[in-house]
């Protein structure tokens, strides 16, 4: 019985999907950077604004910086409104992402358990789009890296980047508008951040070694120094100690309601159209990689 609920769960709940109204998530709460956040390296290299409610991060030749909040979450919905390098950002990477770490063990990239979920905009040659890269790393695993182009210039104005993520799915928003699911498939061996809080970061960093074309452009430390811009440290979630493996208010919370255990017809159909009109790659389709398509990818009928 668990088996056949967790598969159609997987599947998406084909009926539902198409004929329940899902809800939207709840509009952030713009609050100051220091409600939720803190510096965490070069912290000359974070500039405020506007009694705080936003900061610039700036990368030179010598150092780039970042942030992170000062809780952990097990489940939630975490959204920055961001407003990326102009110009030549080619080799840069601004990144917004949540990691989690077991027990008191800190987890880095390279530790073979740690979850991730992370949005990586991938800077480009003046005029050329900017690339967002997504990726789900669970349990030390990655590789599932999606790549699209944004159907707007992120360096003219602020837009919105979420997650929600629930025991259920994990979404990523770009403006409300989906543009990856990654479900629960922990029946099809496929792990699932489920049991270990997770921190919020951002970064702007030097990545030129693979972040354009690559690694083929290189920064053009001339045209130094970048800034990305942010404001909106909204985080809606489940806070633990680093030691909880479970959410005390588990099912009381709005993003873990019936109604964001998936998504609903129109969210689909926006997703669909990211995927037609400006996806550029999609591990799920990469056959030269992954000669037989991953577990996960089975679950996604737009592939």
């Amino acid at each position: 019985m668990a088996s056949s609920f967790m598969w159609t769960l997987c599947l998406g709940i084909l009926f539902l999907a198409y004929g329940a109204i899902a809800a939207p998530p709840r509009a952030p709460v713009n609050v100051p950077f220091d409600r939720n956040y803190k510096p965490t390296w070069a912290f000359d290299h974070i500039k405020y604004f506007n009694g705080g409610n936003e900061i610039q991060l700036v990368l030179d030749k010598y150092t780039g910086t970042g942030f992170q909040s000062k809780g952990s979450y097990l489940f939630g919905h975490f959204s920055m409104q961001i407003k990326m390098v102009a110009g030549d950002s080619a080799g840069t990477v601004t990144a917004f992402y949540v990691r989690g770490f077991y027990h008191n063990l800190s987890l880095s990239s390279d530790n073979s358990e740690h979850d991730e979920i992370d949005f990586e905009f991938l800077g480009n040659r003046t005029g050329q789009p900017y690339i967002l890269q997504t990726n789900v790393f669970t349990g030390g695993k990655g590789n599932r890296e999606q790549r699209i182009f944004l159907w707007f210039d992120p360096t003219k104005e602020f837009h919105s980047y979420s997650v929600l993520w629930n025991m259920y799915l994990i979404v990523f928003f770009v403006d409300d508008v989906p543009i990856r699911v990654f479900k629960n498939c922990k029946d099809l061996g496929v792990k699932f951040p489920f049991n270990q809080p997770m921190k919020i970061y951002s970064s702007l960093w030097n990545a030129d070694d693979w972040a354009t074309r690559g690694g083929l452009e290189k920064t053009d430390w001339s045209k130094a120094p970048f800034v990305a811009s942010y404001r909106g440290f909204h985080v809606d979630g489940c806070e633990e100690s680093v030691n909880a493996r479970f959410c005390a208010t588990q099912g009381k919370r709005w993003w873990d309601q019936k109604e964001f255990q998936d998504l609903d017809g129109l969210q689909y159909r926006r997703m669909s159209w990211v995927r037609q009109k400006y996806t550029i790659y999609n591990y799920c389709t990469d056959r030269s990689r992954y000669p037989t398509m991953p577990a996960e990818c089975k679950t996604d009928r737009d592939v």
